[in-house]
């Protein structure tokens, strides 16, 4: 006669936290890492609620969250608080999770830190930033006209700057355009906004999903086959800076005339099968070398982040 034994019942169920407000908590493990977490400033050691802060005003929306001005209540020292709701769908919340995940690696002047990240109990996630008061550079652009090539010229060196060091520690950001760049009224520039930047495990990891905003995509990222189907990936980052350069100095998306609202079909048709845009006649010639460098259409050809730092529109002296 056959024994049979009970079986056990297991309990599957994990313990709810007590509060979410607590402590900065991130809900998914790192992949093994030899790179440190960015370390927590002084000014920030103590925040450890979202009850600590108080909420100024709605900096914006977008993404499925909301970015609020807010203040520490203790220190008065301003930060940027970055809301995104728990009920978002799963692709935003897959950005979030990336977005998290690439803030605890990077710690650099020329990137947008992050103070820390908590969850709530809603499931909506909080991240708590620095606070950048002059806004974004598209911000810049509608409200104070088009920039000079001094500018852009630093404009374009934080950039690379940021890019040469995201681009060693091996991410790719995949979606530069002037909303995403973050400056204060020192025109300090730090690049903003992960959510749709990929970590590469291997120097040519392909890096062709149709994510980001199609308008600064690369002409590989729409057809691979014809521009460069083993490109480096971190080459799509120089296509959209340049796009970006061009735009801050003519006033409106190079590929269309002003006004003109894109749709994916008619980019397309313009990145893919047009020519790169081009600056006017009143641009120097180092500006117009510097973009004919960032926007060659075969990404092989296009020049990487170290050696656009050492173009002389880059490295010239403007005083």
């Amino acid at each position: 006669m056959a024994l049979v034994r009970e079986r056990r019942q297991l309990s599957l169920r994990l313990p709810l936290p007590d509060s979410a407000d607590r402590r900065p908590r991130f809900p998914l493990p790192l992949p093994p890492s030899s790179l440190s977490a960015p370390t927590t400033t002084a000014s920030t050691q103590d925040i450890d609620r979202l009850s600590d802060l108080e909420k100024l005003r709605v900096l914006g929306h977008g993404n499925g969250g909301t970015v609020y001005k807010v203040r520490h209540k203790r220190t008065s020292a301003i930060y940027a608080l970055k809301v995104v709701q728990g009920d978002c769908d799963t692709t935003v919340r897959r950005q979030i999770f990336r977005e998290m995940e690439i803030l605890r690696r990077t710690d650099s002047p020329y990137v947008v830190r992050c103070h820390g990240v908590f969850e709530k109990p809603t499931g909506d996630i909080a991240f708590l930033m620095e606070y950048m008061d002059a806004g974004t550079l598209e911000n810049v652009l509608k409200s104070r006209g088009t920039f000079s090539e001094s500018s852009l010229s630093s404009i374009a060196r934080q950039v690379l700057n940021g890019l040469n060091y995201l681009h060693t520690q091996k991410i790719v950001h995949r979606d530069i355009k002037p909303s995403n760049l973050l400056v204060n009224k020192k025109m300090e520039v730090k690049i903003a906004d992960f959510g749709v930047s990929k970590i590469m495990c291997r120097t040519l990891d392909p890096c062709v999903s149709y994510v980001g905003t199609c308008a600064y995509m690369s002409p590989e990222r729409f057809d691979p086959d014809t521009y460069g189907a083993n490109y480096n990936g971190y080459a799509a980052d120089i296509w959209s800076l340049g796009l970006t350069l061009v735009e801050l100095y003519v006033g409106h998306f190079p590929f269309l005339p002003p006004g003109q609202r894109p749709d994916w079909a008619t980019l397309m048709c313009a990145i893919c099968f047009g020519e790169p845009p081009s600056l006017p006649d009143s641009a120097s010639e180092d500006f117009k070398s510097f973009i004919r460098c960032c926007l060659q259409k075969e990404s092989s050809k296009r020049w990487t982040v170290s050696q656009l730092l050492s173009h002389p529109f880059v490295t010239k002296d403007w005083k």
